[in-house]
């Protein structure tokens, strides 16, 4: 990779390993990201049901932010004037922010793919946009992300050989450009996306090609797309060693705690998903004993705490009966209370994981994790 000037501003540290997992650090002007790291999604500069500062007393070094959520409202340009991302939303740590191009591949309305980019309509008011590699690198200047992601594009799994071949090509020449168009930024960082689909050879060209241009980290993405965990699985025995073992590797949007389980087992440092934030509005939480579903009338007269282990307020100050109520009775609070225990758990997954890689104790971590989880929810009172 070549030299940068800003190396001592941004820079990634390997701390341990054990097996193919490893634990670290990656060194940012606003904080340090302690790796494996789970980043919350701010989709619209909030991560849903929390203020920023509960964000943060979950354990979350860092948040991810949508480019084309944001761009098309309140708009980049604002954000900018009124100081940056990090200002508008409050939260001083670091942000990463995606590209925009896969949502505008799920979301957006009419749109044309071209070499030059795509033209599409906004899923909010049908309004005709734009996004190009360096119109995204420019939008993600505006929202002043710590961490910006190459423009790609993202085809739906399963998809026939020549389609993935064809996409991943144009994402490698897109690379390319994101790079030229974001310049030289000390202190920010610029990640490259690996595409590929399910190909082994095809997973390979494109990290020869990330390799050859430089970026500060590297993305695999085209997965959790619907190709089930044992494909994604399958890909990633592969796939991250493929990437600089000296960079980040950031597996884009996994997941469940048993995909990120297995993911950092083969050597992903980065995920994020908005499953913890979007579980907790539909009544359903994440625990050490697997999912729980509050809606449940099983639950209307226990007295106990969601997880009697667990030191969030949801499980701390309220009994499951409280939270049953509040979520058949559908109230906000619920929704807040389980989103917070949702992320908590998620970061609480995420430092047992780095303990256990940094004592060598992975194996030991996972048999005890999934042990948990098959003892199933507590008997019911």
């Amino acid at each position: 990779m070549p030299a940068r000037d800003d190396m001592a501003l941004t820079d990634f540290q390997v701390l341990a390993r054990d097996g193919r997992a490893r634990t670290g650090a990656i060194t940012t002007p606003r904080g340090t990201i302690r790796t494996p790291a789970f980043m919350p999604v701010g989709t619209a500069a909030t991560v849903k049901g929390m203020m920023p500062e509960s964000v943060r007393d979950t354990g979350a070094d860092i948040l991810l932010g949508n480019t084309y959520h944001l761009m098309l409202r309140p708009g980049a340009e604002r954000i900018d004037r009124l100081g940056g991302l990090h200002r508008f939303m409050n939260w001083d740590r670091p942000i990463l922010t995606d590209s925009g191009g896969f949502q505008v591949m799920s979301l957006a309305g009419l749109r044309k793919l071209t070499e030059a980019g795509v033209t599409f309509k906004s899923h909010i008011d049908g309004s005709k946009h734009v996004l190009s590699p360096e119109t995204s690198m420019e939008n993600q200047r505006l929202l002043g992300s710590d961490i910006v992601m190459c423009f790609d594009e993202c085809p739906a799994l399963p998809a026939d050989r020549a389609r993935i071949e064809d996409s991943m090509r144009l994402s490698m020449r897109w690379a390319q450009r994101s790079r030229d168009a974001f310049g030289d930024r000390p202190g920010h960082m610029l990640f490259g996306i690996q595409q590929g689909g399910l190909e082994q050879d095809l997973r390979e060209e494109s990290a020869e090609a990330l390799r050859a241009i430089g970026f500060d980290g590297y993305a695999i993405g085209g997965l959790a797309v619907g190709e089930g965990q044992e494909a994604m699985f399958g890909c990633l025995d592969f796939a991250p060693d493929q990437l600089p073992q000296d960079r980040p590797r950031y597996l884009m949007g996994v997941g469940k705690p048993d995909d990120i389980v297995g993911a950092v087992k083969r050597g992903v440092d980065m995920m994020d998903c908005v499953l913890p934030s979007r579980s907790g509005r539909t009544g359903q939480a994440w625990t050490r004993r697997g999912q729980v579903n509050l809606k449940n009338a099983r639950h209307a007269d226990d007295p106990r705490p969601l997880d009697e282990d667990c030191t969030c307020p949801a499980c701390r100050n309220y009994s499951r009966a409280y939270l049953h109520h509040v979520q058949r009775a559908g109230e906000m609070i619920a929704g807040m209370l389980l989103t917070w225990h949702n992320l908590h758990y998620y970061q609480q997954l995420m430092n047992e994981m780095r303990e256990a890689i940094a004592a060598g104790a992975f194996a030991a971590f996972e048999n005890r994790f999934f042990a948990e989880r098959a003892e199933g929810d507590i008997e019911r009172r």
